[in-house]
């Protein structure tokens, strides 16, 4: 019979001070930062969070002096003040609790039962996170293909997050790999006897998410090394066993994966009921929500009318052909209607560039321009697609009358979407 790791009976005073703080800063963490997979929590989240909209605020001004008052919340940034005064906010209040919990429980002589359930908790909210993460990935969702307003931008005015997304976003099979990779180890995390290889797999995954977002100034720093910090709790328990497997090459005795059963026999049968029903709606919900997601954003969304980049071929003002002059502000050097409909970005001569919405009316072939802070005033024009890829402009702009000739250009001429994957360079083809 194969020994297995016993659970010890006795925690030393540092292992129990550690599991302390760390069960009360985990679970105020997620309280704060719950990944919405469950219906409705969101609409919870939203009015219990409502009090510390008022509290954090207060402590930043009185308690930390910051010099700016916070008035921006969690939002699709993840790294705002308010959110790392949160943290700094639940270190302090799980300090105090460890503290408390220190004195009154000093007699306790091990947590195994509670670090059990607090292990299938951040099992499940690792998981869920990859889960969510993998399948936006896996469709293509989260990061598209370079936008055609991108193809144009010269690489210097990008942001580092707008060069990774962009970077992350040219190649379908780089987002397959890491999609799959995630969703494996989501899959992983949700089982006891894989929990170990997800856990390895979750330090690896998230940790390089968090390097991406720490190299490349993208937000939600704080989740990714949260992400890691949890995969590495999750290993803890086998340090011993991990340490000696991969680095002394000794014996590994198998981990104790007995579960923590309740008594009563309805109850164990409930609680798995409830586990896969979790896992499956989770998996299948996720995938379906961002595949229907990915009609409407991503690379597989239905395209709007006049989609594309067009390179203007002459432009009349007021009957006054201009010039292909840099130092022109009025006149044009392309016209991008952009892959989100009602959306165009306009660059001019001298490298300044505007974007509007529009409407465009494909039955009486008529264009409405006007910018996202003026609603008002609006600018009309008729199109007429003279050929393939010809696109004639004629309408009024504020109080000049234009005609536009312009042509479409292939986007996918550019050598960064025309290159693809080649078995044999005989050269590198590093440009």
């Amino acid at each position: 019979m194969t020994n297995v790791t016993a659970e010890p009976v006795h925690w030393s005073i540092t292992q129990k001070v550690a599991f302390r703080f760390f069960l009360l800063f985990f679970l105020l963490y997620m309280f704060f930062n719950p990944n919405g997979v469950i219906p409705y929590t969101d609409n919870l989240f939203n009015y219990y969070i409502l009090p510390f909209h008022t509290l954090i605020p207060w402590l930043a001004k009185h308690v930390l002096r910051l010099p700016k008052p916070i008035t921006v919340f969690t939002n699709g940034s993840g790294d705002t003040t308010y959110d790392y005064v949160i943290i700094l906010f639940l270190a302090f209040v799980s300090a105090v609790g460890t503290l408390i919990w220190s004195i009154t429980g000093r007699n306790t002589p091990h947590y195994n039962k509670l670090l059990y359930w607090l292990t299938v908790i951040l099992r499940f909210y690792v998981g869920i996170t990859m889960i969510t993460y993998g399948s936006v990935k896996v469709v293509k969702l989260q990061f598209p293909t370079p936008s055609l307003s991108k193809l144009i931008e010269p690489l210097g005015n990008m942001s580092p997050m707008g060069l990774a997304w962009n970077y992350l976003g040219l190649s379908t099979g780089f987002n397959y790999f890491a999609g799959f990779a995630e969703l494996s180890c989501g899959l992983l995390l949700f089982f006891r006897k894989t929990t170990t290889l997800g856990a390895i797999m979750g330090l690896v995954v998230a940790g390089n998410i968090m390097a991406i977002n720490y190299c490349f100034d993208v937000p939600v720093k704080l989740l990714s090394t949260f992400l890691v910090l949890m995969s590495l709790f999750l290993l803890i328990k086998d340090h011993k066993r991990l340490t000696n497997f991969f680095f002394r090459n000794r014996e590994a005795l198998p981990a104790n994966l007995s579960p923590h059963r309740f008594k009563t026999k309805w109850k164990n049968i409930v609680l798995c009921v409830i586990k896969y029903a979790l896992v499956i709606y989770v998996v299948f919900g996720d995938l379906y929500s961002a595949y229907s997601s990915s009609k409407q954003y991503g690379d597989k969304a239905k395209r709007p009318p006049l989609f594309g980049l067009y390179k203007v071929d002459y432009f009349v003002k007021n009957k006054d052909t201009l010039p292909p002059l840099t130092t022109d502000t009025l006149r044009w050097s392309k016209f991008i209607v952009s892959q989100y409909e009602g959306y165009v970005q306009i660059n001019f001569m001298n490298d300044s560039l505007k974007y509007f919405v529009i409407k465009t009316d494909t039955i009486k072939h008529t264009i409405t321009f006007n910018t996202m802070a003026d609603t008002v005033h609006k600018n009309h024009f008729t199109y007429t697609l003279q050929k393939p890829g010809v696109l004639i402009l004629n309408g009024n702009w504020k109080q000049d009358s234009l005609h536009i000739k312009l042509h479409r250009y292939n986007e996918k001429d550019f050598p960064l979407l025309k290159r693809g994957f080649h078995w044999v360079n005989e050269y590198p083809l590093n440009r």
